[in-house]
């Protein structure tokens, strides 16, 4: 199917400005207010406010017009989104009719307000999608707002997450100097799932338990476990599963990623979980 040069295309819900160019949309007081004075929707944290750009993140879930700029609307909308983590909202300059660059390649504008959502967190960092060319016409970007859900998903038989930010758990031995960690496990595919990172947790417990019925060795089972996304340069590489036989308060996530030559490491959207049934806390003999 082929579209029709100057097709006319869906009218946003948002005011056009007036002259009706790029840098008076890009200024336009409307567009900063209504995403500066925008509440946090319950179960979410803001990442960033009022920015040029809209995100291009990890594990896109597609988008919603809205008729005004309403976070609540956008988080309801995601909270009903099997796997959404996060939410962009903000206003988007998107030509009136379909451009083509002889009989319209510049054709008036239309303000559309966007909820994009996501299955993997969103930052500015990641917000560096400026708009583009159609033809002689420019799709700007204004008003834009992130959000990060802080309602995620707890596996059966573990606790409620604890949220860890930007930080990964860094320890490996107890106070009697025991190894704690048990291995890490990496997922490279989209979305971001706590659930996985469950399932690989019990099955090393069942792996160590087999083993050490064979042996006659006392097991080692997995009783905690912290998620998180690693990112190199601003990339998402995947979802990261470490896991641990003892239970470590938020206090001990001092690892904020590093630099590998001129490679930036990160970490993003941190959860730590424990067994609620044995959750391994070290005891003093």
């Amino acid at each position: 199917f082929k579209r029709r040069s100057c097709e006319p295309q869906p009218l946003g819900a948002g005011p056009v400005t007036t002259p009706d160019d790029v840098r008076t949309f890009a200024k336009n007081p409307f567009f900063a207010s209504a995403a500066l004075s925008a509440s946090t929707p319950d179960g979410y944290n803001v990442s960033f406010t009022n920015w040029n750009a809209s995100n291009q993140a990890y594990g896109y879930l597609g988008y919603h017009l809205l008729d005004v700029y309403d976070t609540s609307v956008c988080a309801a909308k995601c909270n009903e989104i099997d796997d959404c983590l996060a939410f962009n909202i903000y206003f988007e300059r998107d030509p009136s009719v379909d451009p083509h660059p002889i009989s319209c390649p510049n054709p008036p504008s239309t303000t559309n307000i966007k909820c994009v959502f996501w299955s993997g967190p969103i930052n500015k960092a990641n917000a560096n999608n400026y708009g583009q060319w159609r033809a002689g016409f420019q799709v700007a970007i204004a008003g834009s707002n992130g959000y990060v859900s802080s309602k995620i998903a707890t596996p059966l038989g573990y606790s409620d997450p604890v949220y860890l930010g930007n930080a990964a758990i860094n320890a490996l031995t107890d106070c009697s100097e025991g190894y704690t960690y048990m291995g890490v496990k990496i997922w490279t595919d989209s979305p971001f799932d706590v659930n996985r990172c469950a399932q690989a947790c019990t099955a090393k417990s069942a792996e160590n338990l087999a083993s050490a019925a064979v042996n006659g060795t006392k097991p080692q089972t997995c009783q905690f476990f912290n998620t998180y996304q690693l990112l190199e340069n601003d990339e998402v590489v995947g979802q990261y599963c470490a896991m641990y036989n003892a239970t470590w308060s938020a206090s001990t996530a001092s690892n904020y990623g590093g630099q590998k030559g001129d490679d930036k490491f990160t970490i993003n959207y941190s959860f730590a979980y424990s067994n609620i049934t044995d959750p391994g806390l070290y005891k003093a003999v």
